[in-house]
């Protein structure tokens, strides 16, 4: 019974076992330590590299000079800028030819970064409107000098000459560019204006547009 007792004193007790086993010896502080150190070069070679990436810059396209609403772009419209990726805007066009042959909707300054939203394309209604069914229409006005009052973003509603109202919260798309006579610089003719509205909306002023002249009233 006493070699029993003094046998279970000298075995190691659980809690003893689990103390040594955590202490680390030299041996494994010495890999631990080297562990901690890979990783932390690891982190810092892909921090560097990151960090690189982005004092460089990603190519974007720019104006290369102020365009004005209606212009047809052409390559010499266009050029390549180098910017800081976390500035870089949504939409923003990154090749010349994804801007070339298309029409300006708003007026975009020398050096501005050149965006989808500000080129005519099929997704341009909806990304004004916020609504899947809208459509582009073209719309000549009775009244020029209310064409003229008009700018790209400004909401209208469309009414026949009859006053009915034929469209509610139409979006200017693409605002009145005068075509010059070639006699003095004059310029006369306003072409139609572009709105953005719902599919019906659209099909009833395009038809309305075939008879007479349509007007708008601003918001």
């Amino acid at each position: 019974m006493r070699f029993d007792t003094f046998s279970t004193r000298l075995s190691p007790r659980w809690a003893d076992r689990i103390s040594t086993w955590l202490r680390p010896g030299w041996l494994r502080a010495v890999i631990i330590r080297r562990t901690i150190a890979i990783v932390l070069v690891a982190v810092a070679a892909v921090m560097t590299i990151a960090d690189h990436r982005a004092a460089q810059g990603q190519s974007v396209i720019t104006a290369a000079h102020d365009l004005m609403p209606g212009r047809l772009l052409v390559a010499s419209d266009l050029t390549i800028r180098r910017i800081p990726g976390v500035a870089l805007p949504d939409g923003a066009l990154r090749l010349s030819a994804d801007g070339v042959g298309r029409t300006v909707t708003g007026r975009v300054r020398a050096g501005e970064i050149v965006t989808d939203v500000r080129l005519l394309s099929a997704r341009l209604p909806v990304g004004l409107r916020g609504l899947r069914d809208s459509r582009l229409v073209p719309v000549r006005l009775a009244d020029d000098a209310v064409a003229d009052l008009l700018r790209e973003g400004d909401i209208v509603d469309v009414l026949s000459e009859t006053s009915d109202v034929l469209a509610r919260d139409a979006v200017v798309a693409l605002g009145v560019a005068r075509r010059s006579t070639g006699f003095g610089g004059n310029s006369t003719g306003i072409r139609p204006i572009l709105l953005a509205m719902s599919d019906v909306e659209a099909q009833r002023v395009a038809t309305a547009g075939l008879k007479s002249a349509l007007t708008v009233v601003l918001h």
